[in-house]
């Protein structure tokens, strides 16, 4: 049963004061966590040129393929408007963003020289985030931050749930007609990084989301860390400055809806990235076998 009110204020009173934490997985020198800056900088300001490029049209979405050592531009041709982005492996879709653990080894926003991490059992980068024209945004007076991990994407399910009524073009519809043609499905379809999107959690800890601040010409720049499958959906939200639920709602919001540019680089320097000394990334070296030689537990390992 809860506690009374008496026993719950005297358990606070009595709790004794907790010190600030640190980080959990607070990146120190030589961490896999810590990015080689000046080597990342060189490479998002070298001679590059053009793969492919292509602008996304409102409430869309579409996928494509960048290899390793490629450089990723989405930006924000016509102004303000969120992204919902999925990456996964572009051989293995077993192997995709992992948004939960990526929050936790960095922060719930992330920006320039922050990694997007895989699951497992391959945990290790998918990209690195080498530019971003919004990191001058910090966090306003509210809390909120930008390039948001600590939401996901919008989908049917929980608007019919919300609202009554199912709506085919959220982000998650978008990203799985986006992955259809290169044989993934909606399973396939996993939890995002909001790019452009500014969120925060209130003072009793609930989600909440801000207008995008991106103005004409923003962008975000990733170097692809192995070769990689992307989606992305240019969200039904727009800049969510007339976010809500139900029909009305999704007639209002399109007002505020803008297309989304995504170009694809190759260094100009074809040995550039040999000769800094980059890698693509390797899987993590765990080769344990889960305790499967003591199913019963570690406590029967011991006797």
């Amino acid at each position: 049963m809860p506690l009374d009110k008496e026993e719950a204020e005297a358990r606070l009173k009595a709790r004794r004061p907790i010190p600030k934490p640190k980080p959990a997985y607070l990146p120190v020198t030589g961490s896999p966590l810590t990015v080689d800056k000046d080597l990342y900088t060189s490479i998002a300001t070298a001679p590059r040129t053009t793969i492919e490029e292509f602008v996304i049209p409102i409430r869309s979405g579409r996928a494509w393929k960048a290899p390793a050592g490629s450089i990723i531009r989405i930006s924000t041709p016509e102004g303000p408007q969120v992204g919902d982005l999925n990456i996964w492996n572009a051989h293995n879709p077993r192997e995709r963003f992992w948004a939960a653990r990526t929050k936790q080894l960095y922060s719930s926003h992330v920006s320039t020289h922050d990694k997007l991490w895989s699951c497992l059992p391959y945990m290790r980068p998918l990209v690195t985030i080498v530019d971003d024209s919004l990191s001058w945004y910090g966090v306003d007076e509210h809390g909120g931050r930008v390039h948001d991990l600590l939401g996901t994407r919008c989908d049917g399910y929980i608007s019919s749930v919300l609202a009554g009524k199912g709506y085919d073009f959220h982000c998650h519809s978008n990203l799985t007609r986006a992955v259809l043609p290169f044989g993934l499905s909606e399973s396939d379809v996993h939890d995002v990084i909001n790019i452009f999107q500014v969120t925060g959690l209130d003072e009793q800890g609930r989600y909440f989301m801000n207008p995008c601040p991106a103005q004409k010409g923003d962008y975000i720049e990733f170097l692809a860390e192995q070769d990689v499958l992307m989606a992305l959906s240019t969200c039904p939200g727009g800049d969510l400055s007339l976010w809500g639920f139900g029909a009305d709602s999704e007639k209002e919001m399109i007002k505020c809806c803008r297309p989304l540019k995504v170009e694809v680089f190759k260094l100009a320097d074809a040995d550039f990235l040999q000769k800094s000394g980059w890698k693509p990334a390797e899987p993590a070296p765990y080769k344990g076998l889960h305790g499967m030689l003591v199913p019963e537990g570690e406590h029967e390992a011991a006797k």
